[in-house]
């Protein structure tokens, strides 16, 4: 894979950049009107995404940071997202080209003072890992082996400019209009500036392995603040295979439903007892060791659930609220989805597709024990996520629904659903936790 010897930081660079891909996605809409001649709309629309998608995720690599994390997060909304968009897209979880050894060096001296050699005892050069914040590295000292995460240079610098050349995009993705639109980007933004402050990222990881270590089959790496600052961060070396490679070749199922469990026990503790939770459940955040423990690295994204919105949004995750027309009307106007200026139309419209999207969606919690692998629940997910993203009338209201709030919990439960179904997790004792 290519290496990067230098990455554009200055406003213009980066603004620079994403007007030339911009242009060739303008050249890729000219060639999908003439591919409309002479193939099927359904051929040429999707030779126009898988066009798009090369030419924006090639261009997001290079600029790495806060563009690169939206497109991660992106390829997360696989019932929104074209099947392009999700396949490159989700390259940026741990396939990025990786700083070039001189920019490495560089990099580490201005961050911590120091280069490599003066603080271990061994540091490999070249990156094991590289995703859309930072990279990793091994590392010796006092005979331990250490992984040393290194945040590419300029990131944190460039979050809030990026942001704002990105929004004109995202919104018009997902169709989203008013004030709500500006809080949905203001949470994303403060959320991506504390996953640059590695600081934070060991405090808060510190503070996860402490309140959580008692979950079976459950391992994490211990921390070391003593050898990190706010762009680097030294955590021991843990062994074992990314999720994503082991439910690819698992033929055990005792071990699927044993990690699941950890995953699900995991999450569940977090939510219900911390009123906060690791909001970044992608496969690269997770290693599979050779004794079947699952292990959790990578506590830059933490979203904090305040009460207000905890307790109306697992309220509505109860059987009984959604037969209780009245409670679930409610509890969906204190989530800000249904407002009181909706035209009858609106309310009608989103009080249904709401309700129809949470019969689905929480199915686990109805149960004391689940089948994650049952393909049923899951096509019933993906079928009413395709449904609604063609859907004509949806294009015509303001989609921006929900508190702020929702960007991350939603994005928690979906990669969380997602690990679980590529597990293949069965009898799942749910065990929520929840005192409401």
């Amino acid at each position: 894979m290519k290496k990067a010897s230098k990455i554009p930081i200055t406003k213009i660079q980066r603004a620079s950049k994403l007007v030339k891909t911009g242009a060739k996605v303008g050249v890729n809409y000219l060639k999908y009107y003439g591919d409309k001649i002479t193939k099927t709309e359904e051929d040429a629309r999707e030779q126009l995404n898988k066009n798009n998608a090369e030419d924006i995720y090639d261009s997001l690599k290079d600029l790495k940071g806060s563009p690169l994390k939206v497109a991660q997060m992106l390829s997360m909304e696989k019932s929104i997202l074209p099947r392009a968009y999700v396949e490159k897209f989700s390259l940026a979880q741990f396939s990025v080209p990786p700083l070039s050894e001189a920019l490495v060096l560089k990099t580490f001296k201005k961050s911590f003072g120091k280069f490599p050699s003066e603080i271990y005892d061994k540091f490999d050069v070249k990156a094991y890992n590289a995703a859309s914040i930072g990279q990793v590295h091994k590392a010796e000292k006092d005979g331990k082996q250490l992984a040393v995460k290194i945040q590419y240079p300029g990131v944190s610098d460039s979050i809030k400019s990026d942001l704002a050349m990105l929004k004109p995009f995202v919104i018009r993705m997902f169709n989203m209009k008013g004030k709500t639109s500006d809080e949905y980007f203001f949470e994303v933004q403060d959320k991506l500036l504390e996953e640059t402050d590695y600081v934070l990222e060991v405090q808060q990881s510190q503070e996860i392995v402490d309140s959580c270590s008692h979950i079976p089959n459950l391992a994490f790496p211990t921390y070391y603040p003593e050898l990190s600052s706010k762009q680097i961060i030294t955590m021991d070396w843990m062994k074992g295979v990314h999720l994503s490679e082991f439910t690819a070749v698992n033929t055990d199922q005792e071990k699927a439903n044993a990690i699941g469990q950890a995953l699900w026990d995991f999450y569940m503790f977090q939510i219900h007892n911390l009123k906060k939770v690791h909001a970044d459940p992608h496969p690269g955040n997770f290693l599979v060791s050779k004794k079947g423990e699952l292990i959790a690295l990578d506590f830059g994204c933490m979203k904090t659930i305040p009460l207000d919105f905890y307790n109306p949004y697992f309220i509505l995750a109860r059987k009984e609220t959604l037969s209780d027309r009245k409670l679930f009307e409610e509890k969906m106007f204190e989530l800000e989805i249904l407002r009181k200026e909706d035209s009858k139309e609106e309310f009608d419209f989103f009080n249904a597709m709401f309700h129809e999207m949470l019969s689905i969606f929480t199915q686990p919690f109805h149960e004391e024990v689940f089948d994650f692998s049952d393909p049923v629940f899951f096509g019933k997910i993906s079928e009413f996520g395709e449904r609604y993203s063609k859907n004509v009338e949806l294009r015509s209201y303001d989609a921006s629904r929900g508190s702020k709030h929702f960007i991350y919990m939603n994005r928690t439960f979906f990669g969380l659903y997602n690990l679980m179904f590529d597990l293949k997790a069965q009898d799942i004792k749910i065990n929520n936790f929840m005192n409401l």
